[in-house]
C-alpha cells in the first residue's frame, strides 16, 4: 500500500524565534525586512496571523495592522541547521525524502507499515521525535498520494496530524473550497465561482465535456485534483540542479513596487544558499499570473553568479520581462553549476547585503 507523509513545519521561522529568544515566546513575531523600509513578511507567528498578517505582505503593513508586532531579521544559518536536523530524522524512517523548503518535505513511507493505523503511530511518533530534538510542532498529513497528504497537512494545523485512508481522497476533498487544490489562486477561484464551482465535490462532478469549454485543459487537471488522483512519486535530490525561493501570495500583487519589494525579500532569501552551493553561471527568474501563465526568463551573464550580480540582475530581468499584470506567484533560482573551484573566491567578495 501506498503511504505518503506531508511534514510541515509549524510557522518554522518564527518558531524557532520564539524557541531561542524565551521573551519573544506568546507575542506577535514577524520575519523578514524593515518595516521602515522595503521589506516583505518571510512569515509570522500565530499570534501575529491573528492581526490577518501573512507572507509576502509588505512589514509596513503588517506594522499597522498589529503595532505591538516584533520584526525580526531572518537567522537563515540557524534555520538551515534545523532542516538538516530534521532531515536526519526523516532518514530514520526512509531515504526516499522529497524536500520542498527549509520546513517542509515528502516522505514515502510506503514500507513501514501494514495498515493505515500503524501509519498514524508512525506519524505520531515522528510528531514526538521532532518535539523532543527541536522544540518545534510539525503538522503531518498521511495518504495515499502526494496532493492529498499535502492537503490532509494543513487541515489541523498548528500541530495537526490528519490521516486519509487509500480510497477515501476524494470523500476527504469534497467538501472544501476549491481554493486549496494546487494551481488554484484568487483568480481561478473567482472564476470557477462564477461557473457555479464553490466547492471541490461540484469541480469533481462537473461535466468534463463543459469543463474544456469554459476554462481549457486546466479543467481536467482541477477535475483530477478535486477526485483526488495524483500518480507523481516522491523524487529524492539527487543532484543538485538548482537552488531557488519562492513565494505564492496571499492575493494577486499588480504593483511594480510590491512585486519588487517582494524580489528584494527572495533575493536575500536566496544569498545563504548561494553562499553553500557550487558557483552557478545561469539566474532564472519565475513568474505566475492570476490567470496561471507562467512564464521563466533566463540570463547567463558570463560570469559566475555573485551576491553583487544577484542583486543587480534580479531587478533587471523582472523590468525586462514583467507585463503589467498581477502576479500570484514569483520566485528566483540559480543553476547551470560550476563543477570545478573556478570562480569561487568571487561568492564571498561582497559581503552580506
Amino acid at each position: 500500500m501506498r503511504a505518503i507523509f506531508h511534514v510541515d513545519l509549524d510557522a518554522f521561522y518564527s518558531s524557532i524565534e520564539q524557541r531561542d529568544r524565551p521573551e519573544l515566546r506568546g507575542k506577535p513575531v514577524v520575519v523578514g525586512g524593515d518595516p521602515d523600509a522595503r521589506g516583505v513578511v518571510a512569515t509570522a507567528s500565530y499570534e501575529a496571523r491573528r492581526f490577518g498578517i501573512q507572507s509576502a505582505m509588505p512589514c509596513r503593513t503588517a506594522r499597522r495592522l498589529c503595532p505591538d508586532a516584533i520584526f525580526v531579521t531572518p537567522g537563515f544559518d540557524v534555520y538551515r541547521a534545523v532542516s538538516s536536523q530534521l532531515r536526519e530524522l526523516f532518514r530514520e524512517l526512509t531515504e526516499i525524502i522529497e524536500p520542498i523548503s527549509l520546513d517542509e518535505a515528502f516522505l514515502d513511507v510506503s514500507t513501514l507499515a501494514r495498515d493505515q493505523g500503524e501509519y498514524e503511530t508512525v506519524a505520531r511518533r515522528l510528531k514526538e521525535r521532532i518535539r523532543d530534538e527541536t522544540d518545534l510542532t510539525a503538522s503531518i498529513g498521511v495518504a495515499a498520494n502526494k496532493l492529498v497528504a499535502k492537503v490532509a497537512s494543513d487541515f489541523r494545523k498548528p500541530d495537526g496530524l490528519t490521516v486519509v485512508p487509500a480510497g477515501r481522497e476524494r470523500e476527504f476533498l469534497a467538501p472544501l473550497p476549491v481554493r486549496r487544490l494546487f494551481g488554484i489562486g484568487p483568480r481561478s477561484e473567482e472564476r470557477l465561482a462564477a461557473a457555479g464551482l464553490h466547492r471541490v465535490a461540484q469541480l469533481a462532478a462537473a461535466d468534463s465535456g463543459w469543463l474544456v469549454s469554459r476554462f481549457g485543459q486546466v479543467g481536467l487537471e482541477w477535475q483530477r485534483l478535486a477526485r483526488g488522483i495524483d500518480d507523481r512519486p516522491v523524487e529524492p535530490d539527487r543532484e543538485l540542479k538548482q537552488i531557488s525561493r519562492e513565494l505564492t501570495f496571499p492575493r494577486d500583487l499588480g504593483e511594480r513596487e510590491d512585486l519588487l519589494r517582494v524580489l528584494s525579500e527572495l533575493v536575500r532569501d536566496l544569498i545563504p544558499a548561494l553562499r553553500d552551493a557550487p558557483p552557478g553561471r545561469t539566474l532564472t527568474l519565475k513568474m505566475r499570473y492570476a490567470d496561471w501563465t507562467t512564464v521563466t526568463r533566463r540570463r547567463t551573464p558570463g560570469t559566475v553568479v555573485t551576491e553583487r550580480i544577484l542583486a543587480e540582475l534580479a531587478p533587471r530581468l523582472f523590468g525586462e520581462c514583467w507585463n503589467e499584470r498581477p502576479l500570484r506567484l514569483m520566485g528566483l533560482g540559480i543553476s547551470n553549476f560550476v563543477t570545478s573551484p573556478e570562480g569561487q573566491p568571487a561568492l564571498f567578495e561582497f559581503g552580506d547585503m
